[in-house]
């Protein structure tokens, strides 16, 4: 974005909010003039309130007092002019209506504060997964990726989704994942999950070994985040996989997590797998876990996510449909199949989601078009 752009999008909202402000004051200077010309058996001047009370909805505390003020003035002026300025009526009727602008103003000021407060939170939340969720490059070994986070629309809550990626000597290896709950407890089992998966994926050399890892990980440190008082049993679900640099195939285990679609003309089909309890559930052995395999040739396309996608919800209730929504953009490439999916997606719930959503895909392809990135 330059620095016109920039502007235009500052401008754009103060336009706005001045635009709507003549609304009110040509509701004051309608109400003064009519009220004059009218038999004077029919007083308009109470309804000036409705000036400073629709101000609310769009303008914040200075100009609200602004119409207020203005709103007085014009009560004052209609007193004056019919000589009962100092009369018991007028008086309370101007009293009143100070009163209700001041309490209108001071709404603006508690919502403005709020707004401030959420917007720094939203600010830290975003931070915060930043640095947690380092961003994948768009080759990673012998695929293309691309990836879509979308946040819960509760601006306080920090989601426990995850994912992570590392390159290793024989290819590449990535892990989606969603922590039990929400908030800081979330992130940090996130955040030990992420740094166990970076350092074990180098560490040990095939997946059911790295799965036992992680859960080790997770049950032993699980056990130091929970509080005393916590009665609700903590986990987290997770997709190991592995992509060979010599091999067309893929190999995955999955602890409790969604299986993955697999993507091919104008189908999107899921992957069967053996799934296994949730990491931080059993102290599960490597031979506990079983590693599916599957064809993974140059072209294909593989679609990685949450169940916060899965389980979002139209205005009906319905659950997302997304194997039939994703089979529409089988042959698109990985960075267009996402953005596709985000805008069907915040379509559907009506920009509106529960829980967090991930979503990662990854395009096999030709040695000729690969680049060479190396994540830790």
């Amino acid at each position: 974005m330059n620095v016109r752009q920039g502007l235009a999008g500052v401008r754009q909202p103060w336009q706005s909010s001045h635009a709507l402000s003549a609304v009110p004051i040509a509701l004051i200077a309608v109400i003064t003039v009519v009220d004059q010309l009218v038999p004077g058996d029919i007083h308009l001047g109470p309804l000036l309130v409705v000036a400073p009370a629709i101000t609310v909805a769009f303008a914040g505390p200075w100009l609200t007092a602004l119409i207020g003020f203005l709103a007085v003035g014009a009560q004052a002026y209609i007193g004056w002019h019919f000589g009962v300025l100092f009369s018991r009526n007028v008086l309370v009727q101007i009293l009143a209506l100070a009163v209700l602008s001041a309490l209108a103003v001071l709404f603006c000021i508690v919502r403005e504060r709020h707004r401030r407060q959420l917007a720094r939170i939203r600010t830290v939340a975003e931070a915060t997964q930043h640095v947690l969720l380092w961003p994948l490059p768009d080759q990673l070994g012998p695929v293309q990726v691309a990836v879509l986070y979308l946040a819960a629309e509760d601006e306080a809550q920090i989601g426990g989704d995850l994912y992570a990626a590392t390159v290793t000597d024989t290819g590449v290896t990535i892990m989606i994942g969603d922590v039990r709950g929400k908030g800081l407890s979330a992130i940090g089992e996130a955040a030990l999950l992420i740094g166990a998966f970076r350092e074990g994926a180098h560490q040990h050399g095939d997946l059911p070994t790295l799965a036992a890892a992680l859960e080790q990980s997770v049950t032993r440190n699980l056990a130091h985040l929970e509080p005393t008082t916590e009665t609700v049993e903590r986990f987290a679900t997770a997709l190991l996989m592995e992509i060979p640099e010599a091999d067309s195939v893929i190999r995955l285990i999955s602890c409790g997590h969604p299986p993955p679609l697999l993507l091919s003309s104008d189908s999107a089909v899921a992957v069967p797998v053996h799934p296994a309890p949730p990491l931080g559930i059993g102290e599960l052995k490597p031979t506990d876990y079983t590693v599916d395999v599957f064809s993974f040739e140059p072209g294909d396309t593989l679609l990685l996510y949450t169940d916060g996608v899965i389980e979002a919800r139209d205005t009906s209730g319905t659950f997302y449909p997304l194997a039939q929504r994703a089979a529409q953009w089988a042959g698109s490439s990985p960075e267009k199949l996402v953005h596709a999916l985000r805008g069907d997606l915040l379509a559907y719930v009506d920009g509106r989601l529960d829980d967090d959503a991930a979503v990662i895909a990854l395009c096999r392809t030709s040695p000729a078009h690969r680049g060479h990135h190396r994540l830790v």
